[in-house]
C-alpha cells in the first residue's frame, strides 16, 4: 500500500469524526485560516498518521506498525516524501497550494 493512501486512511476517518465535513477536513488541514492549503500544512496534517502508527517513537514504521503488519519498514522522511508527491498531483492548477475542491478530488 502507498504510504500517502495509509496517510489518507488514517486522517479522514479522525479528521470526519472531528468536523463533520469535507469542508470541515480542508478547515482542519488549512492552519494558518487563509482559505488554501499549502504542502507545508499538507504535509503537516497528514504526517499526524506516522506519528499515531510509530508505537515506538523511533521514526521509522515497522513491518508489525503498518496496517496489516506486513510491509517495508518506512522513514518518516519516506513518508513525507511521498505526501510531497501526493500534494503535487492534487494541485491541479499548480499554483502550489490546494484549493478545497483540489483536496476532494482523487489525485491524478
Amino acid at each position: 500500500m502507498r504510504i500517502a493512501a495509509v496517510a489518507l486512511c488514517l486522517a479522514l476517518p479522525l479528521a470526519a469524526l472531528a468536523q463533520g465535513t469535507a469542508s470541515g477536513l480542508f478547515q482542519a488541514m488549512d492552519s494558518n485560516g487563509d482559505g488554501r492549503v499549502s504542502e507545508t500544512e499538507y504535509v503537516a496534517y497528514m504526517s499526524q498518521g506516522f506519528y499515531r502508527l510509530d508505537r515506538n517513537h523511533d521514526g521509522i514504521l515497522e513491518p508489525d506498525e503498518l496496517p496489516g503488519g506486513r510491509g517495508k519498514a518506512v522513514t518518516l522522511q519516506q513518508w513525507q516524501n511521498d505526501l510531497r508527491k501526493e500534494f503535487r498531483k492534487l494541485d491541479r492548477h499548480h499554483h502550489g497550494y490546494l484549493t478545497e475542491q483540489e483536496l476532494m478530488q482523487p489525485p491524478q
